[in-house]
């Protein structure tokens, strides 16, 4: 079947409140072309989400999260709740990056929890999901998959897949010299898609989108966009800039 692709801009810790309105505005009139074709998002800090839900207000640009807890409030000091991203104007989140992971003690059952509550609410959730190198070097890239599959979205059921995307992060294959090929993306993709079929039914899992999110960039998106399970991009350094972000863009509405 057919997919609308998903680009999205992960802009990590960078970019003040008073520098949002300028890249968001810059992405919208970069990507305007695209519009209708590619689901394009702006994931920001969350200080950041009400600067940018306003300058994109009347584009087709969406702005999601980078995070969120999965109770409705309370005790807990840092943390930004479903209720709190959707009342300042997200549409999506992202939930279970390999940096939250690897820095700040994210597991698969946080992962789970933050997702489903982030469905709940009525957000998007891009679960991020991916292998290390020692895991890929192991042999283990099956093992871990289905596994962060299976607890990561534990619970979720087919009706909630209209609100969920994947992002398939090749942790080996970022900042280490070492590049994922289209094929061993695609490769992991199928896998996730089959591992999701067995949760969710593979009807259901034919409908979710699965982002690439191994340091896509304009020179290299169209190899990965042109593979059958590679529904879009979690777009990292390149999406800090709006030229280089369209150029994605572009190569998905292809």
């Amino acid at each position: 079947m057919s997919r609308k692709k998903i680009i999205a801009g992960n802009w990590k810790m960078n970019v003040k409140p008073s520098e949002t309105a300028a890249l968001v505005k810059g992405v919208a009139e970069a990507t305007a072309a695209a519009a209708g074709r590619v689901d394009v998002v702006c994931c920001t800090p969350a200080i950041d989400v009400p600067a940018a839900v306003a300058a994109a207000a009347g584009t087709g640009v969406e702005i999601g999260a980078e995070n969120c807890h999965w109770e409705d409030h309370g005790a807990f000091t840092g943390e930004i709740s479903t209720g709190m991203l959707l009342d300042a104007g997200a549409k999506y989140v992202i939930v279970g990056h390999s940096e939250r992971r690897q820095y700040f003690g994210e597991t698969d059952e946080t992962v789970n929890r933050r997702a489903r509550a982030a469905i709940a609410a009525g957000l998007t959730a891009i679960v991020c999901i991916g292998e290390t190198l020692e895991e890929r070097d192991a042999g283990r890239l099956q093992e871990v998959i289905r596994r962060q599959v299976n607890v990561g979205l534990k619970d979720v059921s087919a009706a909630d897949c209209a609100r969920l995307v994947i992002a398939y992060e090749p942790v080996w294959a970022i900042g280490t010299g070492r590049t994922a090929t289209p094929d061993q993306a695609q490769e992991a993709h199928a896998l996730i898609r089959s591992t999701l079929a067995a949760l969710v039914g593979a009807e259901t899992a034919e409908t979710v989108r699965i982002q690439y999110g191994g340091s896509m960039k304009p020179g290299n998106a169209a190899d990965l966009l042109a593979k059958k399970d590679i529904d879009g991009g979690l777009i990292g350094g390149a999406s800090l800039k709006a030229a280089d972000f369209a150029g994605i863009v572009a190569a998905a509405a292809v």
